[in-house]
């Protein structure tokens, strides 16, 4: 029994609520600019039929907001999680090509069917802005975090990424005769970038391409709209962070939040040691930045651990009070035993009574 108590201590899962995750796979995608009906008839829809195809699959929700959307696959009870995540995936990257070209970041993630976060942090900084450290946290942070084992993703809030921004001036666009849309498809070209052939000789092979990428304000604004009208003329271009959509602040200071997602069938207290290692490392590799846990489950899964190794710990009490515990249920046994033959052999409390029924 002993052995099988350590074996169990050490192989089951750790955390604070009993295991009843199900098999539960969501997929994610970014398509910018769009709208809700955009998003549900060229990216959700194409999405869940590819979803459909895969087997095992019990039920799929879907919602389509504006930029995103959110498909969540639930399977059968008792498939394996792995092996559905990778059938998504596959099935996912078959439809890829069917997407509309400015979708991005579609994600395939294993997350419990709630999908909330096990662990927050928050990271601030007094030298970088919100842009600068938006880039670090996307670059550098989240990617640490996520090697830790059983982490299946990780939540941004109030991060702005810096973007490439190109304002108009209606009056300049009339005066030159043009539209929106002109300037529009003026910038979808602006990314010029195509193989053009190569150069093959006896002891070499040269690939050639033709590349003239926009990536800079400077450079958006030499694209040609039409004739000799350039984008300059129209427009100003300049890298700003992107809106806005959510706000963290900490003690009056703002922050960037993070949500560590957890994998159906992880260990808690692991995922939270590693996080928290990950975190240590990062913050001492940027030494302008800080990086701070604000909440954790594990503490509390710790504690009531900690109780229960403590309420259990009977094995480790003296030997003359293991022989007690074992000879109380006697001795209990023998009281019982001793109170019943009192009673009958005890007078009747009650003999008037009695003799009248006589």
């Amino acid at each position: 029994m002993v052995m099988a108590g350590i074996a169990a201590f050490y192989g089951v899962e750790v955390r604070e609520l009993p295991n009843v995750d199900r098999p539960i796979v969501t997929v994610s995608a970014t398509f910018p600019g769009a709208a809700p009906e955009t998003m549900d008839t060229e990216v959700t829809s194409v999405l869940e039929d590819a979803a459909a195809r895969v087997s095992g699959v019990r039920e799929i929700r879907s919602s389509s907001e504006e930029n995103s959307s959110r498909i969540r696959i639930e399977f059968n009870p008792g498939t394996n999680l792995d092996v559905a995540a990778a059938d998504i995936r596959e099935a996912v990257s078959r439809v890829t090509r069917e997407l509309p070209d400015r979708v991005e970041q579609v994600r395939v993630v294993k997350a419990d069917a709630d999908a909330s976060s096990i662990m927050t942090l928050a990271v601030s900084s007094e030298v970088y802005d919100v842009a600068a450290l938006t880039q670090i946290v996307d670059n550098d942070i989240v990617p640490a975090l996520l090697t830790a084992d059983g982490v299946a993703s990780i939540d941004q809030f109030g991060s702005r990424p810096q973007q490439l921004r190109v304002a108009i001036n209606p009056q300049r666009l009339n005066r030159f005769g043009l539209t929106i849309s002109d300037v529009a498809d003026a910038l979808g070209g602006a990314p010029f970038d195509v193989p053009v052939g190569s150069f093959r000789s006896n002891v070499q092979e040269l690939i050639v391409r033709a590349e003239a990428t926009a990536g800079t304000p400077e450079l958006i604004k030499d694209v040609i709209i039409r004739d000799a009208t350039r984008v300059g003329d129209v427009a100003e271009a300049y890298f700003a962070p992107a809106d806005a959509t959510s706000f963290v602040r900490l003690n009056g200071e703002p922050v960037i939040g993070l949500g560590v997602i957890r994998q159906a069938g992880s260990n808690t207290i692991e995922i939270s040691d590693a996080v928290r290692a990950a975190a240590e490392r990062a913050d001492q590799r940027f030494a302008d930045i800080n990086i701070r846990v604000i909440s954790d489950d594990a503490e509390f899964i710790k504690i009531s651990v900690r109780e229960v190794l403590i309420s259990r710990s009977w094995w480790c009490w003296p030997r003359s009070r293991m022989r007690w515990s074992a000879s109380r249920p006697i001795r209990i046994a023998a009281q019982i035993w001793n109170r019943r033959s009192s009673r009958a052999n005890a007078p009747s409390s009650n003999p008037t009574r009695c003799t009248a029924k006589g």
